[in-house]
């Protein structure tokens, strides 16, 4: 699929050749009434004990008697839809959908929260968004309380913090005053048929899912996405992906699994909704665990998966990996640069030769990937791909002016996967648009028709003027034989008019040395790349739960560093 460049009046102007027709619909009408799934078919499945699932049918029935029970007993959309904010914070569950989309079709806002959140983030999070009540499942329990005693919602959560099943029977109980749990909410005799909406304008203001952005450079912000931007995100790689299949691939069935926090994106998108619409089963996992992640991919014989460069890199670099992945036939890469190296140690480790990894590329911000490889394509030069079809993008300096094609700018993209905005917070909204422009803080290059994410723009280290991407040299670091994960960030020089890369580096051998690791990065990348704020051993990279490296971490124990030997 080409990429068309365009020079208008607005400046360079980067879009697909095609584009995809994106239904009137709301998100549950798509799901349950467009999607490839038939009424028997299973699209949610406990990956611990399969005889746990969900089929279409079952699933329409608990979303309406979670909609109903929802709006009887709290009111959630009884003034309207997009008001009420339920925020969730669970581990991987199969009937966590059931929970979404009753929020959804009762008129509320799904909001997830990182199962690994402190009461204090917890409570943070929902005091900002405001939230009605609060949903976790038994071992998020603690932490839920805590949180909205926190929040002033008074003992034990004042009857709003509600605990949800993970086994055979689907319940909803408020945890009481006395700490008990309550009788069950739901009452599959009650439902709730969620309004029906077809409105183009109805369906681009709504407000259906308040997610929080990983704060990777500050603090987390409330990302608006509607109606439109997440029919609109299954639609178009989803009907790329279904050409691709009835042109090339009839025999292909749709398998994946739910092994990312459902806090990102990532996981919003790619379990909750994009499976579902291509009719296939999400076997779910209450979390990551390596050991089992290869297990359940043998077991299941999963086709289909998004995941990280810290997966990538453990399925590089272990010798547990052998035929677990023989089944696999589409493998994506995002959240994170994935080096052209890595890409190619990874992909050899997994199914078929045509089994190659290709990088996706998006935010919070445009409810998942703004860019994808086109099926049946490969690239192996390190790109994220090209725009989806039915999206714009520039390219701009520092000052907002557009660069030629082939130098490095931050991008900025409009289109239907954009969101509304930032939640209660103008002046993150007034920094990130222009316009319809949503600036997406990454710097980029445009080349032969893809996209090459060179850096964050808040974390480009600058040496006497020159521009560092820590992510090449992180690349560089985790392809040596010896170095099992590294990240770099910029650290001041002792005059303080300088910035000079430091690699803090998880060690695999006892033989590497932080001698080794420079000379090793002095005679591959140039002068002002090279590791002048020296090398620290660690015994782990800080991470988001979305696999993000956090570079403010390392930069305050950077400071700490510094602090101590002054």
């Amino acid at each position: 699929m080409a990429t068309i460049v365009e020079r208008t009046s607005e400046g360079i102007i980067y879009r697909a050749s095609k584009t995809y027709p994106i239904p009137d619909v709301d998100i549950l009408t798509l799901l349950f009434d467009h999607s490839l799934a038939k009424p028997d078919t299973e699209i949610h499945v406990s990956a611990a004990d399969p005889t746990l699932s969900l089929t279409v049918s079952r699933a329409r029935t608990l979303t309406e008697a979670t909609s109903s029970a929802l709006r009887r007993h709290f009111e959630i959309g009884a003034n309207g839809g997009g008001k009420d904010i339920v925020s969730v914070i669970s581990t991987g569950n199969y009937l966590l959908p059931v929970l979404c989309y009753g929020i959804l079709g009762a008129g509320g806002v799904f909001s997830a929260a990182s199962a690994a959140s402190t009461a204090s983030e917890l409570c943070k999070q929902i005091e900002g968004a405001e939230s009605r009540i609060l949903c976790s499942v038994e071992a998020t329990r603690d932490v839920a309380v805590k949180a909205a005693e926190k929040a002033g919602w008074g003992r034990n959560g004042g009857g709003r913090v509600l605990v949800m099943s993970e086994g055979r029977e689907w319940s909803l109980r408020a945890v009481q005053a006395d700490g008990q749990l309550g009788l069950n909410l739901i009452d599959e005799s009650q439902r709730l048929p969620w309004e029906r909406i077809t409105d183009r304008e109805t369906l681009d203001n709504s407000l259906i899912i308040l997610i929080y952005s990983s704060g990777t450079t500050g603090l987390p912000k409330g990302v608006k996405l509607s109606h439109r931007n997440v029919v609109a995100e299954a639609v178009i790689p989803g009907d790329m992906f279904k050409s691709w299949i009835a042109s090339s691939n009839p025999n292909f069935e749709y398998r994946t699994l739910a092994h990312l926090p459902t806090a990102h994106i990532a996981g919003i998108q790619g379990y909750l909704i994009n499976p579902f619409y291509m009719g296939g089963p999400v076997y779910w996992m209450p979390r990551f665990s390596f050991p089992e992640f290869l297990a359940y991919n043998k077991k299941y014989r999963i086709t289909f998966f998004f995941t990280v460069p810290p997966i990538y890199l453990l399925i590089a670099k272990s010798p547990e990996v052998t035929d677990q992945f023989k089944t696999l036939e589409i493998a994506v890469s995002g959240a994170a640069p994935l080096g052209k190296d890595l890409q190619h140690a990874a992909s050899a480790k997994l199914g078929g030769p045509d089994c190659f990894i290709s990088q996706t590329w998006g935010l919070s911000e445009t409810t998942g990937s703004a860019t994808v490889m086109p099926f049946g394509m490969t690239d192996d030069t390190g790109s994220v791909s090209p725009l989806i079809p039915n999206m714009l993008a520039r390219i701009v300096d520092d000052e907002g002016k557009d660069v030629e094609p082939g130098k490095p700018g931050e991008v900025l993209v409009k289109g239907p996967v954009v969101c509304k905005g930032y939640h209660k917070n103008e002046a993150a909204n007034a920094e990130a648009f222009t316009g319809e422009w949503f600036h997406t803080g990454d710097v980029a290059e445009f080349r032969n028709g893809l996209f090459y994410i060179v850096d964050r723009k808040k974390e480009l280290i600058k040496y006497k003027g020159l521009q560092v991407a820590p992510a090449e040299l992180e690349a560089l670091l985790v392809n040596h034989p010896d170095i099992l994960d590294a990240a770099v960030i910029g650290v001041e020089t002792e005059d303080g008019h300088n910035e000079v890369p430091r690699a803090y580096v998880v060690a695999g051998t006892k033989k590497i040395s932080d001698k080794k690791i420079m000379r090793y990065v002095r005679e591959t990348v140039a002068g002002h790349k090279q590791l002048r704020g020296g090398v620290v051993f660690v015994d782990a990279i800080p991470k988001s739960a979305s696999g993000k490296i956090l570079r403010k971490d390392l930069r305050v124990r950077a400071r700490r560093e510094r602090g101590a030997r002054l």
